[in-house]
C-alpha cells in the first residue's frame, strides 16, 4: 500500500468515526426526546417502582451525565447495556444472536442477487433490442417497482399457503428459502439493469472497438474487458446494499417470522428499550460504513486507473 492510498485510507476511517459518533448522539437524544419511556407500558406499575427501575438503569440522571456514560461504554467496551424490556439479558447477546440468523439470509440473498443480477445484465447487453432483453427488461423493472412486503407475501400465499410447497415460518427446515428469495429480487433486478447499462457504454468505448479491429476474440473482450470495466457501478451499490441485507430487511423478517436483528429492532422501538434500540442503530451503522469504504477501496483493484484522493 503506497503513502497515497495510505493517507486516503486514514481519512476515510476519521470520517467514518466522526459519522459513528453523529449517528451515537442523534440517536440518543432522539430517543430520550420522544415523550413516554420504556417502563409506561408496565401494567400497574406504581410511581415508586417505576423511580427504582429508572435508578436500576441510570435513567434518573440528567440526560448529558447518561450520554457521555453511555459514550464511554461505547468507545472503551463496545458495551451497549442490558435491555431494558428483556430483563435479564445484554444488548450485545440479544445482537448476536439476531446478527447470526441475518447474517445467513443476508449473505445467500446478496450472493444470489450479485451472481444473477451480473449474469442477466451481461446476457441482457449483449442481447441489446433482442427478445431476451426485453424480457428480462419486464421482468426486473417489475421487482424494482414491488416493495418487498408485496413479493414476500405473494410468496408466503403461493408455496406457502396454496401448494404448500415450503413452509411459511423461517425457524422451520427449508423455512429460510422464501426470506432468501424475496431479499434477493429487488437487489438482482436493481444490478441487472446496473450491469446492462454499464456494459452498454463500455462496450461503446473506443478500446473496445480497437480491440475488436485487432482481432481480439469476442470472448475475450467480454470477460477481459466489458464485463471487468462495467463492473465499478456495480461494486458501489453492492456494498451498502450487502451491508442492509446483512442487518435483516426489518418487514421480511416480520412476515416469515425470522428472529433476525431487523425484527429485534423492531420489537425495540414498539418497546421504547432505548439500549437496544442504539445497540442495533450503532451495528447498522458501523457495517454500513464499513462496507462503504471497503467498496471504494476495491475500486482501485478492479480498475487500477482510478486515483484515491
Amino acid at each position: 500500500m503506497n503513502t497515497k492510498t495510505l493517507l486516503y485510507v486514514l481519512k476515510r476511517v476519521a470520517l467514518a468515526v466522526l459519522t459513528i459518533w453523529v449517528v451515537i448522539t442523534v440517536t440518543f437524544f432522539v430517543t430520550r426526546a420522544v415523550p413516554g419511556g420504556p417502563f409506561a407500558s408496565e401494567k400497574a406499575i406504581t410511581p415508586a417502582a417505576k423511580a427504582a427501575l429508572e435508578a436500576k438503569y441510570g435513567l434518573d440522571k440528567p440526560v448529558m451525565e447518561q450520554y457521555f456514560t453511555y459514550l464511554k461504554d461505547v468507545v472503551t467496551e463496545f458495551e451497549f447495556g442490558p435491555s431494558l424490556k428483556q430483563r435479564g439479558r445484554d444488548v450485545i447477546d440479544i445482537i448476536t444472536d439476531g446478527m447470526k440468523t441475518s447474517a445467513r439470509l443476508g449473505v445467500a440473498a446478496a450472493l444470489i442477487a450479485l451472481v444473477s443480477g451480473v449474469i442477466l445484465g451481461s446476457v441482457a447487453a449483449l442481447r441489446r433490442n433482442k427478445l431476451i432483453d426485453k424480457i428480462i427488461m419486464v421482468v426486473t423493472t417489475a421487482f424494482v417497482s414491488m416493495p418487498s412486503f408485496i413479493i414476500g407475501s405473494l410468496l408466503l400465499i403461493l408455496f406457502a399457503i396454496t401448494f404448500h410447497i415450503l413452509p411459511a415460518n423461517g425457524n422451520a427446515d427449508g423455512g429460510m428459502i422464501l426470506p432468501v428469495i424475496t431479499l434477493s429480487l429487488y437487489p438482482m433486478a436493481y444490478i441487472t439493469r446496473l450491469t446492462r447499462s454499464s456494459m452498454l457504454d463500455v462496450l461503446g468505448q473506443d478500446y473496445i472497438r480497437t480491440a475488436k479491429a485487432k482481432g481480439v476474440s469476442g470472448n475475450k473482450i467480454i470477460f477481459k474487458h466489458a464485463l471487468k470495466n462495467s463492473l465499478i457501478p456495480v461494486l458501489t451499490y453492492f456494498g451498502p446494499m450487502l451491508a442492509y441485507i446483512v442487518t435483516g430487511s426489518l418487514v421480511v423478517e416480520q412476515i416469515f417470522a425470522v428472529p433476525g436483528i431487523g425484527r429485534s429492532f423492531v420489537n425495540s422501538i414498539t418497546n421504547r428499550d432505548y439500549t437496544l434500540i442504539m445497540g442495533t442503530t450503532i451495528v447498522l451503522a458501523i457495517l454500513i460504513i464499513v462496507m462503504n469504504l471497503v467498496t471504494d477501496i476495491l475500486y482501485k483493484v478492479v480498475d487500477p486507473r482510478i486515483n484515491l484522493e
